[in-house]
């Protein structure tokens, strides 16, 4: 387990860097740059919308507000005040443009942070958040809360996580798309770390959007667990170029949940058995790739462990000075507690 829970965490962080250089270009643009599939770590190209001048590995929003939202559960002993969250999130963007960071907030976070520091009650702050930002930094909650995959428990242990995933999600995205899209992520995280196989926890993914969507505002919008089902069902089979191509053009990469969560899995079925080209995959797609990179990488390296990425990997991620060992390990104390409680 303590290998599984670093591997989320690595996994999230190398998938995001990976993407880094990608992140809001075309599929044509990636595959004329690099080829169909991106060789490893590359700094951002002159004239990047977002991440121009960033040198090759480095990290983006994704990991910074996951390792934050991580050091709040422990700060917390795995609850987090909304209201902090709002406090860290501001403040976090703050610093970021202070260094000339053009990688800040999403909308739907900006939106209700704001909301909140204008009197907004927390509860209602995020009800217009669809994207995927609650998704993209929800893999400590997995980590932290224990989801049985098979047997009479897995049902309330689903639950449970949702409502942790709710609490974690809601001030800035408290619509059933965003939410169902954060508790598939986060469940899947948790089997990963039980032992789950990527597709034991693409079907508790599953199981845990359809009842996260009925916790937040309705918004239209398409089933997230339903198209997660449709998504995996669509690759199955197919070559890693065809299956890329089918998640660019029919199921999407933009930072809709719908779209970016799905990708996800359905990159986790084509490339179910290596989180190292999973994650190279899903940063060559273009679009809000590096999310959707980050996605698969927490949950594939969630269900093969830190030792699945290689080694130098690690060392450019290590060398950015996030801790993530340290906050793997107290979040995996926490979720030895919760199932001792759970008991």
């Amino acid at each position: 387990m303590l290998t599984r829970a670093r591997g989320a965490l690595y996994g999230l962080a190398i998938g995001d860097a990976l993407g880094m250089p990608t992140q809001m270009l075309s599929r044509a643009e990636i595959v004329r740059r690099w080829g169909p599939l991106i060789p490893g770590f590359l700094p951002a190209p002159p004239g990047h919308p977002i991440a121009d001048g960033t040198a090759a590995g480095t990290v983006t929003d994704d990991t910074e507000q996951a390792v934050l939202l991580a050091r709040l559960l422990v700060k917390g002993r795995g609850t987090i005040d909304p209201h902090e969250l709002a406090a860290a999130l501001t403040k976090w963007e703050r610093d970021m443009a202070e260094r000339g960071s053009l990688d800040l907030l999403g909308p739907s976070t900006k939106r209700a942070v704001a909301a909140i520091l204008a009197g907004v009650p927390p509860e209602e702050a995020g009800a217009t958040g669809t994207t995927n930002g609650a998704a993209m930094r929800i893999a400590p909650v997995g980590i932290a809360i224990p989801v049985a995959p098979h047997g009479p428990t897995t049902e309330a242990s689903l639950s449970t996580l949702v409502d942790r995933t709710v609490m974690a999600s809601s001030i800035t995205h408290n619509t059933g798309i965003a939410l169902a899209g954060a508790a598939a992520v986060a469940a899947a995280v948790s089997a990963g770390v039980s032992g789950a196989t990527v597709a034991e926890a693409t079907a508790l993914a599953v199981q845990a959007a359809r009842i996260a969507v009925g916790r937040g505002h309705w918004v239209a919008g398409a089933d997230v667990a339903a198209r997660i089902e449709w998504a995996v069902g669509l690759v199955a089979g197919r070559a890693e170029a065809e299956a890329a191509g089918l998640i660019y053009t029919l199921i999407g990469t933009s930072l809709a949940t719908q779209e970016s969560v799905p990708a996800a899995f359905a990159l986790l079925a084509a490339v179910p058995a290596d989180p190292w080209r999973a994650c190279r995959l899903a940063a060559s797609l273009g679009g809000d790739c590096d999310t959707i990179a980050a996605m698969t990488g927490a949950i594939a390296g969630a269900c093969h462990g830190a030792g699945s990425f290689p080694p130098e990997a690690i060392a450019v991620i290590d060398a950015q000075g996030l801790g993530l060992v340290a906050l793997a390990d107290d979040l995996l104390a926490l979720r030895d507690r919760s199932g001792n409680a759970a008991r």
